[in-house]
């Protein structure tokens, strides 16, 4: 190979790794953030460790996922499943576990495009099956799916895979702020969304892969995942280990949450400060910890551990909280909680307290 050539090749090699920038496109692949809690039962759809969703349809019966530090060499945790009774999903019945990318994080693909780039998805799992299994992705329509196969060879033992995918040439692909594409690993999808694996298929609903193993039809069995990867190339490269810092940011703007559901933060703890505009109602405001995807949904978690305090009655329950004005703008925006039903003097500044109650707290929310 001529020098011209070894530099043009080096060249290629650089920019389908895009060394220097965020090469994985997964948010928390190595299973690091836990902001919603460590253990969650699967229900239709619910998210569990940071940026991972699971569902489950009937019959197939209920999963636990939950954060563990068993993980391999590099890696501090790992996320599990672990299936409930054993049962066929027959033709309607599913289980998956995915993560969604937003469009404008997966639009240098050019998917849907004569110049569509190949991608790489790399993992570390173990599982106490073994054989053939399915991961599969596709767009929000749910009309271009590509599913591959895995193949666990041992059980109980940590191995580390990798699936390379030919860019689509056709569909539809969101570059926006909305799904833009699903990864998903097949869990015991049904035949209704099975198809054949290794090709590009149109139709709908499509996750699963066909005679593959079934994780959810032999009871109590286990799944773990973690150092999962996607990227542009036509190779897997070394999982792109970030700070935690960096994927905790990457995962607020989906998802924040202000001590509440996971115990996190001390008994009695001020989680925001405002003030009385009259002798019965008060407002508190919270800053959001940075630009969120869109408007967040707000949920207030165990109103009764929540208490208001100021100079005129001390500590006040809250059940009468609710949200008021909200502004959500480039640099994060706020929300306000207002009091409806407490002693105070108009002008006085109070506070709102989680009491001895871990599972009170505020949440804001704009998942995929």
């Amino acid at each position: 190979m001529t020098k011209a050539a070894e530099l043009a090749k080096m060249g290629e090699v650089l920019t389908n790794s895009q060394i220097g920038g965020r090469r994985n496109m997964i948010i928390n692949g190595d299973m690091q953030v836990a902001q919603r809690g460590t253990s969650f039962t699967s229900t239709a759809d619910i998210y569990t460790l940071d940026r991972f969703a699971i569902g489950h349809g009937s019959p197939v019966n209920a999963m636990t996922v939950t954060q563990e530090t068993d993980a391999p060499s590099g890696f501090k945790y790992s996320l599990k499943v672990l299936t409930g009774t054993g049962a066929s999903a027959s033709t309607g019945g599913y289980a998956a576990l995915r993560q969604a990318i937003e469009g404008q994080d997966m639009y240098h693909l050019n998917f849907g495009t004569s110049s569509a780039k190949t991608i790489a998805i790399s993992f570390y799992v173990k599982s106490s099956l073994t054989g053939t299994f399915a991961v599969s992705i596709r767009n929000q329509a749910g009309n271009r799916a590509f599913a591959s196969t895995y193949t666990i060879n041992s059980a109980n033992t940590w191995e580390y895979k990798t699936v390379i995918i030919a860019g689509d040439t056709s569909g539809t692909w969101a570059t926006d702020n909305g799904i833009g594409l699903h990864v998903q690993f097949d869990l015991g999808a049904g035949s209704n969304f099975d198809i054949a694996t290794g090709a590009w298929t149109a139709g709908s609903n499509m996750f699963g892969g066909e005679s593959t193993v079934k994780l959810t039809e032999t009871t109590n069995a286990t799944w773990f995942l973690t150092g999962l990867q996607v990227e542009v190339n036509s190779q897997a490269t070394p999982f792109e280990h970030r700070s935690f810092g960096e994927e905790l940011l990457l995962c607020q703007r989906y998802f924040q949450q202000f001590a509440g559901e996971t115990g996190s933060g001390s008994a009695y703890t001020a989680l925001c400060v405002g003030h009385s505009s009259s002798g019965t109602r008060s407002f508190f405001y919270k800053q959001l910890l940075g630009e969120m995807r869109s408007a967040p949904t707000l949920t207030l978690s165990g109103t009764t551990g929540l208490r208001v305090a100021n100079m005129v009655s001390g500590a006040n329950a809250t059940s009468s909280l609710s949200f008021g004005n909200r502004e959500m703008g480039t640099n994060g925006g706020y929300f306000r909680l207002d009091h409806n039903s407490i002693s105070a003097t108009a002008g006085d500044g109070c506070r709102l307290d989680r009491s001895n109650d871990t599972s009170a707290g505020i949440s804001a929310e704009s998942e995929l």
